[in-house]
């Protein structure tokens, strides 16, 4: 048996590490202690293990896995920083980031492009389809920080759900690709059983309900203040 090699072994082990604080994150009510624990431990582990990933797939190779690991990289960026920033500011991270998700989506467009005339309809054995969905991921994400950009900032329930929903695509896609790509560490009872959609199915339900709670909900609407010259600007 061929031992695993370090840097697989650290990937894996940051991606367990990342999918269970996401979870234990979106189990918890935003912006209390617990949760800024949980998502500080997944913003950690997401960064080494999508860094981690994109390097090695650069020497498989993977040319579409490398696309993916980048894009994790930069939505666990940006979540970040979002509630790091101050309400309504930018700066030079908001347009170096842009840059980057920018390049990203023309070069899943292109890789999909290519998968899609290719004779098996794949790019190093990831189907055009699933290069299309990373594409438009990055498309949007890239559309949003222009928005925001523009307006110099973004601040109340809109700030809470940039941050909300660019953790959790980064945990959907960590949960996929553990499930359905590392399933070699699972139990083989479970390989290809259709119970390996269950965690994906909850980061989406979880997601979907945080994100209508953040912007329907009065639980995060902003308390009032007095109004400051600059608010007013």
């Amino acid at each position: 048996m061929t031992a695993m090699p370090p840097a697989m072994m650290l990937h894996i082990a940051a991606g367990g590490v990342g999918l269970a604080s996401g979870f234990a994150a979106l189990a918890f009510r935003k912006g209390e202690h617990l949760h800024r624990i949980a998502g500080t431990a997944f913003f950690v582990a997401m960064l080494f293990m999508s860094g981690i990933g994109a390097v090695m797939a650069a020497f498989l190779p993977n040319r579409p896995t490398i696309l993916v690991g980048v894009l994790t990289f930069y939505l666990v960026a940006t979540a970040w920083m979002t509630v790091r920033r101050e309400e309504g500011r930018v700066g030079r991270f908001e347009v170096a980031a842009l840059t980057v998700v920018a390049v990203v989506a023309a070069l899943d467009f292109v890789a999909g492009w290519v998968a899609l005339r290719s004779p098996r309809g794949a790019m190093d054995q990831i189907p055009y389809q699933m290069i299309f969905v990373f594409a438009g991921v990055a498309t949007l994400a890239a559309i949003t920080d222009l928005r925001v950009i523009r307006r110099g900032g973004v601040s109340g329930p809109p700030r809470i759900a940039r941050h909300l929903w660019r953790m959790c695509v980064a945990l959907l896609i960590a949960t996929t690709s553990f499930f359905f790509g590392q399933q070699k560490v699972l139990p083989e009872a479970l390989h290809g059983s259709p119970v390996l959609f269950i965690p994906t199915l909850t980061v989406l339900v979880l997601m979907v309900f945080w994100l209508f709670r953040v912007r329907f909900s009065k639980a995060f609407a902003p308390t009032a203040r007095p109004q400051t010259l600059e608010a007013a600007g």
